[in-house]
């Protein structure tokens, strides 16, 4: 499927029933009912839509409000990310072309991100794409452990992160300063098992 949409080869990266299937050019995984994507200039409207949002401001260090010109430079953003190995960021889709949210890894950290539109909760998106992006990290990047930092008020991200498998850590909780507001940060990991190892 993937392959003839994109004109390049789809690699199996990890064995079982949802198998995250990955094309590498451009990057596109597909797992648990959804497929993640690199963004585009076609996306840009939708992704200013979805980021300019009270919510989304509040607890992350997204630019508010991200008009027109902030969805350009954060475009511009992470296609540099990805060129240079940095970060990985994926629009969440059900059907490779309308855009619900963002996933993000962090390649040198392990640190994933996420962000779901505030008309497309409830539909276990955020836990379907941090699942696949979880699987992606351990079985191609053959990162061991990946992690979520998560304020301690925030309930449904917490939820979030018990229901993709993810455990608090030992690690002290982190204070940041972003925008004006200082908040603490505890931080989740989910681990690569020895069993998942071969």
């Amino acid at each position: 499927m993937f392959g003839v949409l994109f004109e390049a080869r789809p690699q199996r990266a990890a064995s079982g029933q949802n198998d995250v299937v990955m094309d590498t050019h451009p990057l596109q995984l597909a797992a648990h009912g959804l497929v993640l994507r690199e963004w585009s200039r076609d996306d840009l409207a939708v992704m200013q839509e979805l980021f300019d949002d009270s919510d989304v401001a509040y607890r992350t260090p997204l630019e508010s409000p991200f008009g027109q010109a902030a969805a350009l430079r954060y475009l511009h953003s992470a296609e540099r990310a990805r060129r240079d190995n940095n970060r990985i960021h994926l629009a969440i889709t059900t059907d490779g072309h309308q855009v619900l949210g963002e996933v993000q890894l962090n390649c040198a950290t392990g640190s994933i991100g996420y962000i779901v539109g505030a008309a497309h909760r409830g539909q276990r998106l955020a836990v379907r794409a941090l699942r696949i992006m979880t699987e992606f990290a351990h079985t191609t990047l053959a990162l061991p452990k990946v992690i979520l930092e998560v304020e301690p008020d925030n309930q449904p991200s917490i939820a979030v992160a018990r229901s993709a498998g993810f455990h608090p850590s030992s690690s002290a909780l982190e204070t940041v300063t972003d925008k004006g507001r200082t908040y603490d940060l505890l931080t989740w990991e989910h681990n690569l098992t020895t069993a998942a190892r071969g």
